[in-house]
This record gives structure tokens, sequence and C-alpha cells, in this order.
């Protein structure tokens, strides 16, 4: 979180790092609302956008390779204000695996679409979050 201090100050938390889930929560407060009296969907991005960066990050560690990373498309969906506590989770794993894989194999970059979806404490997808992640093999 010391890299990323914009969202530490607006109340992004990391909650849980497992080999299939990572998951990021945030409350909601007067720093991160909106005028709509609701979490502010850059608050909801930061949170979402960390789930599935970790996952990236992990497994480029994971792999002992030089490898870059870096978004290259974002998109967002709200579906419910969000209020009180924010769940979000990202678990594609696998599928970051799968590149990471493909791209020491074959020496050329991957692109790769992970999910993170923002659920309340009502059990309700509030938001849901993609981001294209580019990676590379560093030479």
């Amino acid at each position: 979180m010391a890299k990323l201090p914009s969202a530490y100050l607006s109340g992004v938390r990391l909650k849980s790092i497992s080999d299939s889930e990572v998951v990021a929560k945030v409350k909601f407060r007067w720093i991160n609302q909106n005028p709509f009296k609701s979490l502010y969907w850059a608050t909801q991005g930061m949170a979402s956008e960390l789930t599935t960066g970790i996952i990236v990050m992990r497994e480029i560690a994971e792999s002992g390779k030089r490898i870059s990373m870096l978004v290259t498309k974002q998109q967002g969906e709200f579906l419910k204000k969000a209020k009180g506590t924010i769940l979000f989770s990202c678990v594609d794993t696998d599928m970051v695996k799968t590149a990471i894989a493909q791209s020491i194999a074959t020496g050329k970059g991957q692109q790769i679409i992970l999910v993170s979806k923002g659920v309340d404490e009502a059990g309700d997808t509030v938001s849901s979050f993609s981001y294209e992640w580019s990676i590379k093999l560093r030479t």
C-alpha cells in the first residue's frame, strides 16, 4: 500500500490473498464519497485494480523472470449505490499463470482481461471492473 498512497488515504485495504483469490475492502466514508452519497467511482476503481494487479505481480514474482506489466484498457459497470463496506475480489489466477507461461515460452507479449467485482454487505454486486493487463518478457 506504500506504493498506492491515494488508495490508502481513500480507505482501500487488502483483506486477503490466497492461491485462488485476492480480496480488497473499502468502507464508505466522508473522504471517499461522491455527491450522491455513495462510494466514489475512482475509489471503487482503485480497490478493484488492486485485486487484479496483485495477482499479476505475484505470478510474475513466482515465475522468477523479468516481466513488465501495464494496464492497457479498463471498463467499469455500476449496478447499485455502493454504501457500507464493499469487498472487491478477483479470482482469475489461472488465466494469469497461463499468460505468463506463454510469454516466457514465446517471448511475445500477452494480454489478459481480469475482472474484479465489488459486493456489498447484503451480498449484492455494486460494481464490476475489467482490466486488460499487458505482460511482456523483458530482454
